[in-house]
């Protein structure tokens, strides 16, 4: 028992710092981060308490997985798995040649509108980007746009799912936060399509000073009607997706959980109505889906013990006074939370950021008077920043996978930075204004 009690005598300041110290180098060392958190929590606990507080650890563990909210997130997961393997988001970027017609910079307006439709069908952010590498990427390079401004615009588009609900960043927060989910979507809604709009509105502000940059398409197109309305089926299914699952969210039909069943016999219906379903395609977006919901649900496992065992040391509460106690200022706390955030997503998955730093980060939001859910849409804002910024953005590693050769990577981060300045523009909004979310 000795043995057990010897890191209690430390004292909370060091067993704190001690923590985090062998976090950073495990971390150092590529072991994911789910198996470090665990690894961590579980010595910790030994060392700490004794083999009595492991089950402790389990329970939990136990909380965080049964959530009926989680089931959520593999079925919008799911939901994204099956768009990738369908042709849906390609006759969706079709149809909206008839949106962008002849604007300068039309094709890069159109397609962050599909990222925004994307986004609002599935939540999901790394399948959107290598969707719209794939289709909107070479087109764009092949009518002349320049190559940063086509990149960035695929990439910064593509991470719109972080914002745009259903987002799964929202749900996880939610789920950490203990805040209503349903009214996190709600107040992520306008942010969301705020930050698409600061988009566009770069775009045609580049194209018109410069328009050799974004060159409008030629003007001889005498696409017949035929033609015309054969484009516009493709935006009926997934408009009506979308409509089906925030519409039944909103509506107060059906709960997130349940709008997300919905949302996948929608996104299976389009695929039989289409003719491209075969169980090769639901086999291979089910297999996808496991992969992908397995990361998540081994970095909430880890992520919950390692937090639980925290708790118990007292070190929640330790780590709450220090950053309450940084200024008298809330404005000044809040800030420094938001650049804590911004740092950890230059190296951390944005489910590690969530799970470790919302339960210590939210208590403080709410003593400090701040409205959890907005701080919410704080959070998921920010981690739109860490989705494109160096050195570790998985945007650009997302891009890079489908992108020709001779774009590198170096020029994929260089091209994503005056979106991560637009970013960081409405973050700044959002704490200027925070009406802007309707809380």
């Amino acid at each position: 028992m000795e043995l057990f009690g010897s890191l209690q005598a430390l004292g909370v300041e060091t067993g704190t710092y001690m923590m985090f110290g062998m976090l950073l180098l495990l971390l150092l060392t590529g072991i994911p981060l789910a198996f470090v958190t665990l690894l961590v929590a579980l010595l910790f606990a030994l060392g700490w308490f004794g083999p009595m507080a492991v089950p402790l650890i389990t329970s939990r563990v136990y909380s965080f997985v049964s959530s009926f909210v989680f089931v959520s997130v593999p079925m919008f997961v799911l939901m994204a798995a099956i768009l990738d393997r369908s042709g849906i988001a390609r006759d969706l970027f079709d149809a909206m040649k008839l949106v962008g017609g002849r604007l300068r910079g039309g094709v890069a307006i159109q397609t962050i509108v599909v990222a925004v439709i994307l986004a609002a069908m599935s939540g999901i952010i790394g399948g959107e980007i290598v969707l719209l590498g794939l289709i909107a990427l070479p087109q764009m390079l092949r009518l002349g746009y320049d190559r940063r401004l086509a990149i960035g615009v695929v990439c910064a588009g593509g991470a719109l799912g972080t914002m745009v609900p259903p987002s799964i960043v929202l749900i996880i927060y939610g789920l950490t936060a203990n805040v209503s989910i349903g009214d996190l979507f709600t107040a992520s809604f306008f942010p969301g399509l705020m930050l698409a709009g600061f988009y566009v509105a770069y775009v045609l502000i580049r194209a018109y000073l410069n328009p050799s940059i974004a060159p409008a398409l030629p003007a001889d197109d005498h696409t017949p009607m035929s033609e015309k309305l054969k484009l516009l089926r493709g935006l009926i299914l997934p408009i009506l997706v979308v409509i089906g699952v925030l519409g039944s969210i909103y509506g107060g039909i059906a709960s997130v959980t349940e709008a997300s069943a919905v949302g996948v016999l929608g996104v299976i219906l389009s695929t039989i109505l289409r003719r491209e379903f075969s169980w090769a395609l639901m086999k291979g977006a089910a297999l996808q889906t496991l992969q992908t919901v397995g990361m998540i649900v081994w970095i909430g496992i880890g992520a919950s013990a390692l937090v639980g065992v925290f708790n118990l040391m007292g070190g929640l509460a330790f780590i709450q006074s220090l950053v309450a106690n940084i200024s008298d200022n809330p404005l000044h706390v809040l800030l420094f939370m938001m650049a804590i955030l911004f740092l950890l997503g230059m190296f951390l998955d944005w489910v590690g950021i969530a799970l470790l730093a919302m339960p210590v980060f939210v208590p403080i939001i709410v003593d400090l008077g701040y409205d959890p859910v907005w701080f919410g849409v704080l959070f998921c804002m920010n981690m739109q920043v860490s989705f494109l910024s160096p050195p570790f953005g998985p945007a650009a590693f997302y891009l890079k996978s489908v992108a020709p050769a001779d774009i590198s990577l170096g020029e994929i981060f260089r091209s994503l930075l005056p979106f991560i300045a637009l970013q960081i523009l409405a973050l700044a909004m959002l704490i200027m204004f925070p009406g802007i979310t309707g809380r």
